[in-house]
């Protein structure tokens, strides 16, 4: 929604810039930041390889105008923003947690799960937008087409699902056909959900206490979704602070980690990703898989030709690496393995891939 500390977290995490101010709709355009995910280990592989570059993995936000309630039928700004983000992997929901009079609400008072229940709703009308449109293509063939029949009867059921208040992330598919069809749609309410509860600095205590993170967490465990309490305004603070100082800032506030980190650990999680690395003398990079994903789809992210002349990858894990702290002296002890196409790489794998082409 507008003026919950969504733009003032987006600035803060990306330092991209965007206009934050205390009045709904001062963003129009949606807003672009790309992050590097924080990693120590590149950081040491780099030093240990002497490396000329170190290359992070990076996330991409995009931060949108707020909804309000009635945005799909042109209230505030409207929903046409929402298009912006049906690309996207997961959502971020920023949810305000705190009292503060000075900063308005669109509704009057604080309430996050109406805030929430809100949100959805727009979600929901968006989605079924969407369904009416592959509705109104598909049926038009679908009396002389097997395959077009069935996705008609795919999408008036996952529309009943949806006019019932139900988010399509609780819609069933049985079979590859209908899940392939399910995927293509990109619907909002199917993309899973990370929960920002925004407070004031007072209760940075991971919101212990506050009854309205309480009701978010709660919310979020029934729902399945990631929820994690930032302070909106103490990430602007940092943002503008260096490497040295923001330690020791977030150290007089008592907290291990920030915001940022705190949402890239959710994101990854939510989503089961994980980072595997490569290191030599030109590059020491992090590259990001999803977790379970075999050794030459992983050599794919580095380039398709490694994938499609796949021989072998030599494994070593990033600890074991360390602690040889050379690569010769790791494969004399035998710590470097020669792994196939069936290896599902794991997070900290360092790796070298053989390949022909």
């Amino acid at each position: 929604m507008p003026n919950v500390g969504k733009s003032t977290l987006f600035n803060s995490l990306t330092k991209a810039g965007a206009e934050s101010a205390n009045y709904p709709f001062c963003t129009i355009d949606p807003n672009v930041g790309v992050v590097p995910v924080p990693d120590e280990r590149i950081t040491v592989l780099g030093d240990l390889f002497h490396s000329k570059k170190v290359t992070p993995a990076v996330i991409e936000f995009v931060d949108i105008a707020g909804l309000v309630k009635g945005a799909s039928k042109g209230e505030g700004l409207g929903n046409q923003f929402l298009s912006n983000i049906r690309e996207v992997d997961a959502i971020v929901h920023v949810v305000r947690c705190f009292e503060d009079s000075n900063v308005v609400h669109v509704e009057g008072d604080i309430d996050p799960l109406r805030d929430i229940e809100t949100i959805n709703l727009e979600l929901i009308f968006s989605d079924i937008e969407i369904l009416e449109r592959r509705i109104a293509k598909v049926s038009r063939g679908a009396k002389n087409d097997r395959a077009l029949a069935k996705e008609l009867a795919l999408l008036e059921s996952i529309k009943a699902h949806l006019e019932d208040g139900k988010l399509a992330r609780s819609f069933s598919v049985d079979d590859e056909d209908s899940e392939a069809w399910f995927r293509s749609y990109n619907l909002l309410t199917a993309k899973p959900v990370i929960f920002a509860a925004n407070v004031s600095e007072d209760d940075l205590n991971d919101g212990e206490g506050n009854l309205y993170v309480e009701k978010v967490r709660k919310y979020a465990e029934e729902q399945n979704c990631e929820v994690f309490v930032i302070c909106a305004q103490i990430e602007q603070d940092l943002a503008e602070l260096d490497d040295e100082e923001r330690a020791l800032f977030l150290e007089d506030l008592g907290l291990e980690c920030s915001g940022l980190d705190k949402l890239i650990q959710a994101s990854y999680s939510l989503l089961g990703l994980i980072s595997f690395l490569t290191s030599g003398e030109d590059e020491t990079r992090a590259w990001t898989i999803r977790r379970g994903t075999k050794a030459p789809q992983a050599a794919g992210k580095i380039h398709t030709d490694f994938e499609r002349g796949f021989i072998r990858a030599e494994v070593i894990s990033y600890q074991d690496l360390v602690d040889c702290q050379t690569y010769a002296k790791a494969k004399d002890k035998g710590l470097v393995r020669l792994e196939g196409k069936d290896y599902v790489v794991q997070d900290g794998d360092v790796i070298v891939f053989r390949f022909n082409v």
